[in-house]
């Protein structure tokens, strides 16, 4: 693992301490950077919410929720001990600004920290977030705040949201997060790429035929039913996460590593998408809820029996046909495919390269497969090429795909830090490379509104697809149509 370097002290403030992201995500992450020697003695954790609790309670609150989270044997009740130290609890209402008196006693004294104002809340409350640090002088020249996706739920509301929080803080103060960012495999990509000489000549049109991207969940929407219900695959997931890694994977090289390079070239891509009229939405794009079925031998209930019983029209699952106009991909589809209660837990990039220009083995004997690169994110992360290799034997020429793999686990034999772990001491370090820039979270929502409009104009269906499969039917389809077909396990 690389060298774990301590951050500079902070006091970083959760807002929303004590909802679910901060206990089942923040708090642990923050557990395991301390436990492992990244955060300075005198650093502090400040969780606030609008209701008041007494500073033991939350404590009892956050250790169930530690001993819940984490995995077997990494709770240590003598480094608890000292992690709890750290926390501390106020009261403040985000609309209520005349009455943070606590957080502005704790902050007082301390201007010198590193300060992060973390916003685990809806995103109609970051403009008021934002306006109560700035009313009450909680912003210094270390400060930093952090907006959790979903960033609006359209293109105006995105924008209403970067101008109130871009009233209070500086651009190069605000990190938007998308954990997807955080991960190892997700980073890999830019090492791939960047850092291979192998590779680069290849990534384009005319040696690649397509790229599928898959981000398929197990899941149904639990305990989020009223939250999903507003907002749908397609804005949970296509907007952010899945256009993210469609930026990573198409971009130009940038100059260097510096955050501006690398997103310069991002924003470029989403510029490039072609948009998706009406007209476009029925061939290129795919809807579907799930119905009731059965995931690793347990029945699981639909996503209408969740609701309970109550219609709804919004998708679980959702399919496009993607095109970038430009130089390097023209003419090269993007498949991409995300959804709940499919197959299982299964997060891929699919290259597949274009046939050999002329086979010198006769079709009716070999069965020559084009080269795929396959880019594992979750689980068993790692990167898988296939290649064509004789069978080896003396009594013929006969041959097949064989894989070269790397896996993540087999060759670097330790454990690595999370998303969240990762991005949060990326943040403490005043480093937004990460982060997503107010232009690119607003050309994602640019794009993503063509599709919703085409979906109501065109009153695109909602189509029925059975807990445990891979999605509607027409999500097949929409590869059929041009002679594809979706990559799963049992066809690489």
């Amino acid at each position: 693992m690389a060298q774990l370097i301590p951050v500079d002290t902070f006091d970083l403030i959760i807002f929303g301490g004590t909802g679910d992201l901060a206990m089942r995500k923040l708090l642990p992450a923050l557990y395991h950077r301390d436990r492992d020697g990244q955060v300075t003695a005198d650093s502090r954790i400040i969780a606030a919410s609008r209701g008041a609790m007494a500073r033991d309670d939350y404590l009892s609150a956050v250790e169930e929720a530690l001993r819940s989270n984490l995995r077997d044997g990494e709770f240590d009740d003598s480094h608890w001990q000292s992690f709890s130290q750290r926390i501390h609890y106020v009261q403040a209402d985000a609309f209520e600004h005349g009455e943070w008196h606590e957080l502005v006693e704790a902050l007082s004294g301390y201007e010198e920290h590193v300060r992060v104002a973390y916003c685990a809340t809806a995103p109609s409350l970051f403009g008021a977030i934002a306006g109560g640090l700035k009313t009450n002088g909680l912003i210094t020249d270390n400060s930093r705040i952090v907006l959790e996706k979903p960033l609006g739920r359209d293109y105006e509301s995105a924008c209403e949201i970067n101008n109130a929080v871009g009233e209070c803080f500086s651009e190069n103060q605000v990190y938007r997060i998308d954990h997807y960012l955080g991960k190892e495999t997700v980073q890999n990509l830019l090492a791939l790429r960047f850092a291979n000489s192998l590779f680069e000549p290849l990534w384009r049109r005319g040696h690649i035929d397509h790229v599928q991207i898959t981000v398929a969940e197990d899941l149904g929407v639990g305990g989020r039913v009223e939250f999903y219900d507003r907002v749908g695959a397609l804005r949970d997931m296509v907007q952010n996460h899945i256009l993210q890694l469609v930026c990573l994977f198409a971009m130009e090289p940038p100059s260097s590593l510096h955050h501006d390079a690398v997103r310069d070239e991002k924003i470029k891509v989403l510029r490039a998408l072609r948009p998706l009229s009406a007209d476009d939405v029925r061939a290129s794009s795919v809807r579907g809820q799930y119905t009731a079925g059965a995931i690793s031998g347990s029945t699981v209930p639909g996503y209408i029996d969740e609701r309970g019983g109550d219609s709804s029209t919004t998708e679980t699952f959702v399919a496009l046909k993607l095109e970038i106009e430009n130089w390097r991909w023209s003419n090269v589809p993007f498949y991409l495919r995300t959804g709940k209660r499919l197959t299982g837990k299964h997060s891929e990039i699919v290259v597949q390269f274009q046939d050999v220009p002329h086979s010198i083995f006769p079709e009716q004997k070999y069965n020559v497969s084009p080269n795929l690169l396959r880019i594992r994110l979750q689980p068993d992360e790692g990167v898988q090429l296939s290649v064509m290799a004789k069978e080896p034997g003396p009594g013929g020429f006969d041959l097949r795909p064989v894989s070269l793999d790397l896996s993540f686990a087999e060759t670097f034999g330790v454990g690595y830090p999370d998303a969240y772990e990762r991005l949060l001491m990326e943040v403490l370090r005043g480093n937004p490379a990460l982060f997503m820039r107010r232009d690119e979270v607003e050309a994602a929502w640019s794009w993503i509104d063509g599709i919703i409009e085409g979906w109501e104009t065109s009153n695109q269906k909602v189509e029925s697809y059975v807990a445990g499969s891979w999605g509607p039917p027409a999500s097949s389809l929409l590869l059929d149509r041009d002679d594809r077909a979706w990559y799963s396990d049992d066809r690489i």
